[in-house]
């Protein structure tokens, strides 16, 4: 064995050859992001028309996405894959010499035993793969009479052991061998393998790197979306979510299921164009943005109207510039489609808002799937126009599907085929929400990888009337006990008296404050699903803010207990006005339910 220059001069005839092999290996290496790819590429180059057989290994670190080892202080003997391999004369894979298998560093390989595609090994320290690794020199081992069992039907006579280097880090080694018959490698063939070798370490180099950064974005991506399938007062709800294929970027799909006060739930479908991880990094400023709209309780057209502006302002447009439609570079904005929906299971009604996503779907019982006309208002990020809601009434088991655009266009098909094939799939609306989803990205054959995916189907049922309780109260001191009485009726028929004594302490507190600083006629409001919420309405518009009350203060102390007794509180706007609101978890037999006069004392 001996070190090869890479330099060498040839032959007219032999430099026409390297030349076209080499402009062969320069138009089909490195078509694709893919390390394995690409390695097969490099072998489709090379047999026959440079060796008969040839192998690719890589190093377990390189696969993983990490940094390559440099070359020098490595000692050559570190856990390798192979990932690629070609022969001209056999479909077996040869036993290439100085390996160890599965990584095994304590038993040396006898060499005869074959490495498969996909298997792990390692060289052993002084073979000359290992020296090729080390030094980043190409290592030629001579032939290998004897050595190869009659099964394989192959003698190998000259091998070349080719480091991948890129930006001076060793990727992995080629083996390319010539069998008996064929001329030995020579000088000029062991320039031209460190040639080949050098084009697609860097191309492997550079899909590497694409490989990190992609599972990064997909890791950030899907740490932004809802684990599992989210559970909501009124909804039945199934969620999918399909990456792309790992071979192109990750795109900017997402969905949410936000609950707010009153059991309402807003559901949000959105698509930031473009892709990569700037999209992946889009997707969660926005959506963490819709989700605190959500919960300040804006009207959807009013949640689209302020996401819109917050996607002007991340794409670094002034505020001065923000005022016409034209004024902004659309290049420097975030561009987003969305559509907001709130549902209501009191009144069973759900209201819509669009800026540019494709329309909902509504399949109601016995009915054909519609797409609900929605006004589709321009993408997040443009400006200039506002936005549009409607409001839907539901009845008790429909179904909504809301999507993104890679689940119905693709280039095999136009988009209106895809909303007719999805609407065609839809066609009863009682059927499991899990099997509906996984029948449509079955039978759409979404597989293609051209876009992520986002999916969410909804089942709506409303709260059933013995579930609500809704009394009008005056504007006068003594409805401050009749709320207390109505409160502790209710509770008792519910069979839930061990709230009583907390739900009416803290009805009366809400009672007080609207009668001392509201206005209007009262309105008292119970719901039961998974929790008690308590609304005590008026028309004030002045929302509740809760002070921290001195010890010498008589007063002041009311929304303090409420938040203290309660697990949850707040103020929403209502058409009319205002509604504050808590809530108080259903007692399940562990937990304790918190005493009120414990509570009332605790202030002091």
């Amino acid at each position: 064995m001996s070190d090869i220059p890479v330099e060498a001069a040839g032959k007219p005839d032999d430099v026409r050859r390297a030349l076209a092999l080499l402009n062969a290996a320069g138009a089909r290496i490195g078509n694709s992001l893919d390390l394995e790819t690409t390695a097969r590429e490099l072998l489709d180059v090379a047999v026959p028309q440079f060796c008969d057989l040839a192998s690719v290994d890589l190093y377990q670190e390189v696969l993983a996405g990490d940094e390559p080892r440099p070359v020098g202080p490595a000692d050559g003997s570190g856990e390798l894959r192979r990932v690629a391999f070609a022969s001209a004369v056999s479909d077996a894979p040869l036993p290439l010499s100085g390996h160890r298998a599965g990584g095994d560093k304590g038993s040396e390989s006898d060499g005869t035993s074959p490495v498969t595609v996909g298997s792990s090994h390692c060289y052993a320290i002084h073979s000359a793969c290992a020296t090729a690794l080390r030094t980043a020199r190409v290592q030629h081992i001579p032939g290998q009479d004897g050595t190869v069992p009659a099964q394989f039907g192959t003698i190998v006579q000259s091998t070349l052991a080719v480091p991948m280097v890129a930006r001076d880090r060793v990727l992995g080694l080629v083996q390319f061998s010539r069998t008996k018959g064929s001329e030995p490698f020579g000088e000029r063939d062991a320039a031209l393998a460190a040639e080949l070798a050098a084009r697609a370490a860097v191309c492997i180099d550079n899909a590497r790197l694409y490989r990190r950064e992609h599972e990064r974005a997909l890791i950030l991506q899907r740490s932004l979306l809802p684990p599992g399938d989210p559970e909501a007062a009124g909804l039945d709800i199934a969620c999918r979510y399909l990456p792309g294929n790992p071979a192109t970027e990750v795109g900017g799909d997402w969905f949410d299921v936000i609950e707010l006060p009153g059991h309402r739930t807003a559901i949000v479908v959105g698509d930031v164009m473009g892709r990569g991880l700037r999209a992946a990094v889009a997707m969660g400023e926005l959506r963490t943005a819709v989700r605190t709209l959500a919960l300040t309780d804006m009207e959807p057209a009013e949640v689209l109207g302020a996401l819109d502006e917050i996607a002007r302002g991340l794409g670094g447009t002034p505020r001065s510039q923000r005022g016409g439609r034209g004024s902004t570079d659309l290049s420097e904005v975030y561009l987003a489609t969305c559509i907001y929906a709130v549902y209501d299971p009191v009144s069973r009604r759900c209201t819509f808002a669009n800026a540019g996503h494709l329309p909902p779907i509504l399949v109601e019982p016995d009915e054909p799937a519609l797409l609900l006309e929605v006004p589709k208002g321009v993408p997040l990020g443009v400006g200039g126009e506002p936005f549009e809601e409607i409001e839907v009434e539901l009845p008790d088991g429909a179904m909504l599907a809301l999507y993104t655009d890679g689940l119905v266009e693709s280039r095999d098909h136009p988009l209106d085929e895809g909303l007719d094939a999805f609407r065609a799939l839809l066609t009863d609306a009682t059927e499991p929400l899990e099997n509906v989803s996984d029948r449509v990205l079955t039978t759409l054959n979404v597989h293609h990888g051209e876009d992520d995916i986002a999916l969410l189907m909804a089942r709506v049922h409303g709260l059933p009337e013995e579930s609500v309780g809704d009394w009008s109260l005056p504007s006068e001191p003594r409805s401050v006990a009749r709320a207390r009485e109505l409160a502790r009726e209710q509770l008792a028929a519910w069979d839930l008296s061990d709230l009583a004594d907390t739900t009416e302490l803290l009805v009366s507190e809400l009672v007080t404050n609207a009668l001392r600083h509201g206005e209007g006629e009262i309105r008292l409001r119970l719901l039961l699903d998974r929790t008690l919420v308590c609304e005590v309405w008026d028309a004030g518009l002045v929302q509740p803010r809760r002070r921290r009350a001195h010890d010498t203060d008589e007063g002041g102390r009311g929304l303090q207990l409420v938040g203290l007794l309660s697990s949850g509180w707040g103020s929403r706007r209502t058409p009319r006005g205002k509604a504050v609101w808590f809530e108080l978890s259903r007692p399940d037999g562990e937990t304790k339910v918190t005493d009120p006069a414990e509570a009332l004392l605790s202030l002091f």
